[in-house]
């Protein structure tokens, strides 16, 4: 597939920046921004969790945050899954990029939790720890590229897929299938859209109606507040598991999706086109994704959230900016290096050189965007 074009009816060009340690290859600044802005989202979503409780302000703009962010991660994922196949080299990536990062993961949050708290915490590698159901999700949606490649109606089937998967409670807990199977319509999005696509969202006028989109949309959670179960934002429960009837699970499907995309539009039109201090930031969103748990879970189980102070309107804004800080810091690239063992391994060891070598000479020449197994 051709490299991105910058997008017909845009006054400025996006700047394109060479990825690290990859001379040969550009990076989209739009779509690093991107992440980079989502992921500060993400922290800031999770250190209000232990304070919404008490602030319907805060309660509302966290639902309007866990309406988009992750759609939007999932929708930058599948678009940069579009050359995804069963290539040698792809498929160690996948490896490296993704497999041994949960498995890392999903034994290191239950032993910290054991080590702070003195509990004994079971390892399960069916059971996804708090961050790590993005990588399991990753994984299955990125080995099923092909497939939906392949037919004919991708989207309408991952929308019927997660539909039908809102009125099955049986699915259980094992590798979060729910969000999985519910979030697969944002990635299978992704894999259908074009860089003229992003084009249409990029635009002055979606940047002005945005403002009271937004505006609309932290009203409509406020009054949302008492009033619905933020479960639905999740995506990892069935209908009957959140104590509604079967048929509102494909009819929240819907809407839910409809409303997720709104706002995801409208995010992306505030995204900066050009190169900005914090675009390199992009290149590192998986770091600071998982690393930021430790923190989260560390104030967690020591009782930081518990004091009074925080939960006042200027305790909730330092949690905020302290949450921005702690995930910015988590995506540069000192640390990068120190946490690359966890993240990005290279693991030359693990796979037949020969297989991956032929790929890699297949490749050479090629202009397709690369797929990135990061968030």
């Amino acid at each position: 597939m051709p490299t991105p074009r910058p997008p017909s009816g845009t006054r400025e060009r996006p700047e394109r920046q060479a990825a690290p340690g990859r001379p040969g290859r550009q990076r989209d600044a739009f779509f690093d921004n991107a992440k980079y802005l989502a992921i500060v989202l993400v922290a800031m979503g999770h250190s209000w969790e232990p304070l919404k409780g008490d602030s319907r302000i805060l309660e509302s703009a966290y639902t309007v945050v866990y309406a988009f962010h992750m759609p939007a991660f999932i929708i930058i994922s599948g678009f940069f899954s579009r050359n995804f196949d069963m290539r040698p080299d792809r498929l160690k990536r996948l490896v490296t990029g993704v497999v041994v990062p949960y498995v890392l993961f999903e034994t290191a949050y239950p032993l910290f939790k054991s080590l702070l708290t003195g509990s004994h915490e079971d390892i399960s590698l069916l059971d996804p720890w708090y961050l790590t159901w993005f990588l399991v999700a990753l994984f299955v949606w990125r080995l099923t590229t092909p497939l939906w490649k392949l037919v004919r109606h991708p989207l309408p089937l991952a929308i019927g897929i997660a539909m039908l998967a809102t009125v099955s409670p049986d699915i259980g807990d094992d590798l979060d299938l729910q969000r999985v199977l519910q979030f697969l319509p944002y990635f299978v999005l992704g894999l259908c859209m074009k860089p003229e696509h992003f084009g249409l969202v990029r635009r002055r006028w979606v940047r002005i109606v945005s403002v009271p989109v937004f505006a609309a949309a932290l009203a409509v959670g406020w009054w949302a507040v008492p009033r619905m179960n933020t479960g639905w934002f999740y995506h990892r429960d069935s209908a009957q598991e959140l104590g509604a009837p079967w048929w509102c699970g494909p009819v929240m499907t819907l809407a839910m999706m409809g409303c997720s995309l709104l706002l995801t539009s409208c995010f992306f039109a505030w995204v900066p086109r050009r190169t900005t201090w914090f675009t390199t930031l992009g290149a590192g969103t998986l770091y600071g994704y998982l690393l930021h748990g430790f923190l989260v879970k560390l104030g967690d189980y020591r009782g930081w959230f518990d004091h009074p102070w925080l939960h006042r309107p200027l305790g909730e804004i330092l949690v905020t900016v302290l949450a921005a800080a702690a995930v910015t810091a988590l995506c540069t690239r000192p640390v990068r290096r120190v946490f690359r063992f966890a993240m990005e391994p290279a693991m030359e060891w693990a796979f037949r050189q020969d297989a991956v070598e032929q790929a890699r000479g297949r490749s050479r020449g090629s202009r397709r965007v690369p797929e990135r197994a990061g968030v």
